[in-house]
């Protein structure tokens, strides 16, 4: 039985996910059914094939930025916006999670790599309920759980950085809140878990590690796997320099 509902489990999702890309992919046909009928019109072989793929490429963009869209309508239409949580990952309470997760991933592993860092990832993000202040730059795709993460004005996410508002602790699932104060810098592939705080204008270096609940007083660095506090180097500058 449960061989069974492992392997019927995930249709559910699965279906979810395809009904968002299908309605997406639904607006890029329409407008490559109506722009390819001119292409007959085209004699030249060469030319057809060649506009037949920029029509193509155009259209595959008109799929990713209809799915920005998409993907969030479904989520607030299911009920997909989350709020912390400690139990079963088998419940209803857990089930908005997956529903939050599977849009989440059919948008990152489709789309969401060609605009990123732009407006448009924002965009998309604030739809799924990611609160985000002014002068944000984010330059990772790999933010779970958008709807519990908050970031104050100015924050800054590396490339490659992770970000997830959920860990797996003791047989049960935590689903807890993010929040990066203004000002506060997460480093290049620096792992962030749920429940951490990272205060104003602190650092979380390249590749760092930091463990769920760890709160980050403002203006400290931290680095290492797990991240711990860090004493920036001092600068040796050669006597007589300017």
């Amino acid at each position: 039985m449960q061989r069974l509902l492992a392997l019927i489990g995930p249709l559910p999702f699965i279906g979810l996910a395809i009904v968002a890309a299908g309605l997406s992919l639904a607006v890029a046909v329409w407008l490559f059914d109506t722009l390819s009928v001119g292409l007959l019109a085209v004699s030249n072989s060469g030319w057809r094939y060649a506009l037949t793929g920029l029509l193509l490429a155009a259209c595959y963009f008109v799929y990713g930025l209809t799915l920005l869209c998409v993907a969030p309508l479904l989520n607030f239409v299911l009920g997909g916006r989350l709020r912390p949580y400690r139990g079963s990952a088998v419940s209803l309470t857990a089930l908005r999670w997956y529903v939050h997760c599977t849009l989440t991933l059919v948008v990152r592993y489709s789309f969401l790599e060609f605009v990123t860092p732009s407006p448009f990832a924002q965009l998309y993000y604030r739809l799924m309920g990611m609160r985000i202040g002014h002068n944000v730059t984010i330059n990772s795709t790999a933010l779970a759980d958008p709807s519990l993460l908050e970031m104050g004005d100015g924050v800054t996410i590396g490339g490659s950085a992770s970000i997830m508002a959920h860990y797996a602790q003791g047989g049960y699932l935590v689903i807890a809140p993010v929040r990066i104060a203004a000002g506060a810098t997460i480093g290049l592939r620096a792992i962030v878990m749920g429940g951490v705080e990272v205060g104003e204008r602190a650092k979380v270096l390249a590749g760092s590690f930091v463990l769920p609940n760890t709160r980050i007083p403002a203006g400290e660095t931290w680095a290492g796997i797990p991240a711990r506090r860090v004493e920036p180097e001092r600068l040796d500058v050669p006597s007589g320099a300017a």
